[in-house]
Order: C-alpha cells, then sequence, then structure tokens
C-alpha cells in the first residue's frame, strides 16, 4: 500500500489522553492519516491506581507516563500539550487556550470526567477527589501530613479520621487502603498515636456496596472492611461537608482530617462551551456508531459520552478502549467512503480489590468469586495494563512491598502540608 504525502493526509485530532483516547491513537497509528493528540496535562494517568498513590503506596510516577513518549511511538501522531476552549465544527477546527486552532478531518472528544458534588453544601469547598495525579497527592499529604502533626501533639492537628465518601470500587479501594495503612504502618511509625483514634468511615447511601456486583459479592466486601477496621455507615447520606468533619442524614457529625469524594462523575462544566448537544451529567450525546448527535465528522468516546437512545456502557477502562478503537474504526471506515457500524459493547467483567489477598471478580459468563484468587487476578490485570516497563516494574515492586513485606519493610512517605 502506497503512503500519500504527508501534506495530502487526513488530519484527524484526538482530544483527551486517557484510556479511549489513547485506543483511539493507538488504532489510528496504523492508518494513513495525520494523528495530533491534545491534553491540557503532559501525561497519561492510569486511574485505577491512584488510590494506592494517595495512600502512599505508589509514587506518582509509578502510574502516569509521558504523552510524548506515548506519541513517539508512532510515526504518524504527534503531541500538543494545550487546554480545548471550544469548538467551530462548521470550519472543523479545535479551539486551544493560547488562541490558536487545530484543523481536522475527524475530531475524536474523550474529555474525561470529574466529581459530581451532587449540590451537597461545602462537597465541593472541603472534600478532596482521587481522580487526578494532583488530587491523589493533595489526599496523600492532607492524611499523612496531618497523621504526623497530630503524633507530636501539635495544636493545629485535626482528629486523625478519614471520611470516604461512596461506596463504588473507588471507595471500597480507598477505604480498604487507609485501613490497612493504619493497621500495618501505624502501631510501628507512630507509636504516639492510639490507632483506635484513627478511624476510617465509609459512607454510602444505599444499603449496600459495590452496586453493579451480585448480592454476594457485596456482603463479601462489607464483611472483609469491617475486618479490616472500616467503619460503615450505609443508607446514610453526607448532608454537609465542612474544613474539619462531616453532618451526615441521621444528625450524625464526624470530625476528620480529610473527606474523600468517591461518589459520582460528571463532565467538566467547560465543555458546555463547546456547542454540542449533551445529557445527564454533562456526557455528549451520540449517535449508535458514537459519532456526536449532529456531527457527522466529530465522535466522543469514554466516560464523557453517552447514547442519545438507551444505556450506556458502565463508566470503567474496558468500554472506554472499545469505544477509543470504535470509533477510529469508524473514521477509518469514514475516509474510505464507507457507512459506518453501531458500536456494541463486550463485556469482560468487572473487579474491584479490597485490600491485600481480598477482592472480588464477576465475570459476564458465570465466575463470580472473592479472596485470594480474585487479588491475585486484579493485581496481575493491573499490572499488566500499565503503559510502560518501567511503570510495570516499579508498580509490582512498590506493590510487593507494601503486601508482602509490611511491616518489617515499612516505609511510610510523609505527606507535605497542603498549601
Amino acid at each position: 500500500m502506497s503512503t500519500a504525502p504527508a501534506a495530502a493526509r487526513p488530519r484527524v485530532v484526538v482530544v483527551g489522553g486517557g484510556f479511549a483516547g489513547l485506543a483511539a491513537v493507538r488504532e489510528l497509528s496504523r492508518d494513513d492519516v495525520d494523528v495530533l493528540l491534545l491534553d491540557r496535562n503532559p501525561y497519561t494517568t492510569f486511574q485505577p491506581l491512584l488510590y494506592q498513590v494517595a495512600t502512599g503506596g505508589l509514587n506518582p510516577g509509578d502510574v502516569t507516563f509521558a504523552l510524548r513518549a506515548y506519541s513517539g511511538r508512532y510515526r504518524n501522531v504527534r503531541f500538543r500539550r494545550t487546554a480545548v476552549t471550544g469548538l467551530d465544527t462548521a470550519g472543523r477546527q479545535v479551539l486551544c487556550a493560547d488562541g490558536t486552532r487545530e484543523r481536522y478531518d475527524a475530531l475524536v472528544l474523550s474529555p474525561g470526567v470529574t466529581a459530581n458534588f451532587f449540590g451537597v453544601p461545602g462537597a465541593e469547598q472541603n472534600a478532596r477527589t482521587i481522580y487526578s495525579r494532583r488530587e491523589a497527592i493533595g489526599v496523600r499529604d492532607a492524611v499523612l501530613a496531618n497523621l504526623e502533626l497530630f503524633a507530636q501533639g501539635r495544636p493545629e492537628a485535626k482528629e486523625p479520621v478519614t471520611v470516604v465518601v461512596g461506596g463504588g470500587p473507588t471507595g471500597v479501594e480507598m477505604a480498604g487502603a487507609l485501613a490497612e495503612l493504619r493497621n500495618a504502618a501505624l502501631p510501628v511509625a507512630y507509636p504516639e498515636v492510639d490507632p483506635a483514634r484513627a478511624r476510617v468511615v465509609l459512607v454510602e447511601m444505599t444499603d449496600s456496596l459495590l452496586a453493579p456486583f451480585v448480592p454476594r459479592l457485596q456482603r463479601y466486601t462489607a464483611r472483609e472492611l469491617r475486618r479490616r477496621g472500616v467503619e460503615l455507615r450505609l443508607g446514610t447520606a453526607v448532608e454537609e461537608v465542612r474544613p474539619d468533619g462531616v453532618r451526615l442524614s441521621d444528625g450524625e457529625e464526624l470530625a476528620c482530617a480529610a473527606t474523600v469524594w468517591a461518589t459520582g462523575v460528571k463532565v467538566a462544566d467547560d465543555v458546555r462551551d463547546w456547542g454540542l448537544p449533551q445529557g445527564r451529567g454533562g456526557r455528549i450525546l451520540v449517535e449508535p456508531d458514537l459519532r456526536v448527535v449532529g456531527h457527522d465528522r466529530v465522535f466522543a468516546v469514554g466516560d464523557a459520552a453517552a447514547p442519545a437512545d438507551g444505556e450506556p456502557p458502565p463508566q470503567l477502562a474496558q468500554p472506554a478502549i472499545q469505544e477509543g478503537r470504535h470509533a477510529a474504526e469508524q473514521i477509518r471506515r469514514l475516509l474510505a467512503g464507507e457507512t459506518t457500524e453501531p458500536f456494541s459493547y463486550r463485556d469482560r467483567g468487572i473487579m474491584a480489590t479490597i485490600g491485600r489477598t481480598a477482592a472480588v471478580v464477576q465475570l459476564p459468563w458465570g465466575p463470580r468469586f472473592g479472596g485470594f484468587v480474585a487479588w491475585i487476578a486484579w493485581v496481575v490485570l493491573h499490572i499488566v495494563t500499565l503503559i510502560g516497563n518501567r511503570n510495570r516494574l516499579a508498580t509490582m515492586t512498590n506493590l510487593s512491598v507494601r503486601y508482602l513485606a509490611w511491616p518489617g519493610s515499612l516505609n511510610v512517605i510523609v505527606g507535605d502540608p497542603p498549601e
């Protein structure tokens, strides 16, 4: 197959370097097109392991990979760091924060999502999230720096309690890791602190954890968290988040050093300026082939997209990867003058870890199990899915130390005081 001159090749712009965006880039790298990847950050983040960064188990560099290094793998891909401020779909241009415009023949939008605080008073101002590298480091610093102050008996120290809001995978994994940090590290590194004071409280407004899982695995998760010392407040909502605590719907007030918000996501508010149709949670509405409603050369994929009709796939890595790949395949068909095909999600199962030797796995064809085997499967899958051998090696080493060598090889990362 002959290669057209670079100037004559179609130009595809991909906005967002997450799971969906990178899947699209990888698929398009095989085609006779020029691909431009845009992202406000110079790196991609492996979000499923950010809770490990937030609890000091992994370094930030273990779960990030430079987008310039990623684009450099492919002859027809380049990266530009910029924020997108708008779209000129009539002129087929992407508007960038520095006032420049990037022309496209086809566009893939994968802007990702951010926390949804659902209008809870004080949540946006006082709660912390772990949807980005910076946010995860902020949680780590808030929890561990306060623990250091508390151990010293400093008057500015807050009660060493962490409240995790949300009983989905992120909330469960965060609560489990915090409890194990307390159980293994505290007696060795902070003998001055009574472990009973360093509480971990998980608040979930429904009556069960991990809603997508079957009841048996939900009960197993709750039992394992309680065994690790996590206090569960099921069927309870957060009515207010304060700088030093939360108020719950049953009237209880909990003083805490940090409130970690892990319940619900939405598309960032600035996407509204792009002039595209949006649905619940700000998600961009798409046709069955993933083209944005009313726009024949614009695709939306990943957590920020939802079908105009029907139920969206879960906001997880695997659906995002499949959507990114599908969008790239449809661009290939469009450029060849062929008709597009509808997207069909292939469910490959879901999993969540609770802590050392405990996880849950639910596969679509039947097997549903928890325990050590599920935990090994979770660890292996997450290490393999990371980008770059350095990241895989560093993560495998650090997780091995955390789960196999504590507390004998204890190394607690002390957070800087939050600014």
